[in-house]
């Protein structure tokens, strides 16, 4: 047998018996997730405009929580546990795009920030949460940017000290963002963090200071529903509110769509 050969055949056998050769053939991105349900999902018949909401568990759970504010809404959830911002870019197009929505709510960046896929880089979540903005505006669906939740700490992540700091970071960034680009922000953090130095998030709205029960999910709801038809408002003004220009070009309500 040749050393190529043998080479090959050893570095098979590694991949056979390793973790990381498993990891490979797992659905990293979740892509797999909400595939029949998309398959399945209609268009509203009486013409409402549909929302669909991006995110994490946040996402995920709202439903569960709080049934009654997703009853008679065109609100679409595809929120998927654990997840960090690059994993909600790769499943975009399956879970976003295909669905042909009007508007996309985009909350992320929760799991960036408790490292549940490596190190934090806050240049890197915010540049996946522009690049998933980019893509539905490039596909003619309105954009919802929204705060990170306040968290102090994350149980899974106890030796996690400064997630505070990287979360009020991180949300100063996207704001600034959605600013610039005319995009409707939703400041879930504002209502819902502890003024004190712990920045936590307030225990009336959760158990485990990440996640929000019931009446954290009513204080979100209002500014939510708001930010949406904001966000409608001006996809009507504009022809197409996926594609308006920063701030600084804008032009009366339709603010300098292209």
């Amino acid at each position: 047998m040749s050393i190529r050969k043998t080479g090959a055949m050893l570095l098979l056998m590694a991949c056979l018996f390793s973790p990381l050769c498993g990891a490979v053939a797992q659905d990293w991105g979740g892509l797999k997730v909400f595939a029949a349900a998309n398959a399945e999902l209609a268009q509203p018949a009486d013409g409402r405009p549909l929302v669909v909401l991006m995110g994490d568990s946040i996402t995920e759970i709202w439903p569960d929580r709080h049934p009654s504010f997703f009853d008679g809404t065109v609100y679409v959830g595809r929120g998927i546990s654990g997840q960090v911002s690059a994993q909600m870019l790769v499943r975009f197009r399956q879970d976003v795009i295909g669905l042909h929505p009007a508007v996309v709510v985009i909350n992320a960046g929760t799991n960036d920030v408790a490292e549940n896929q490596g190190p934090f880089d806050e240049d890197f979540t915010l540049g996946n949460i522009i690049s998933m903005t980019e893509l539905a505006r490039a596909n003619g669906i309105a954009v919802v940017l929204t705060s990170v939740l306040p968290a102090a700490k994350f149980s899974w992540r106890p030796a996690l000290t400064d997630a505070a700091d990287k979360i009020a970071a991180l949300n100063a960034r996207i704001k600034s963002y959605a600013e610039g680009q005319g995009i409707p922000y939703v400041d879930y953090y504002s209502s819902m963090v502890v003024p004190d130095p712990s920045r936590a998030l307030n225990p009336a709205y959760s158990k485990d200071g990440v996640h929000p029960v019931t009446e954290g999910y009513v204080v979100m709801e209002p500014l939510l529903t708001e930010a949406v038809q904001e966000a409608l408002r001006i996809q009507a003004s504009c022809g197409d509110g996926s594609s308006c220009q920063p701030a600084a070009s804008r032009s009366g309500d339709c603010c300098g769509c292209r």
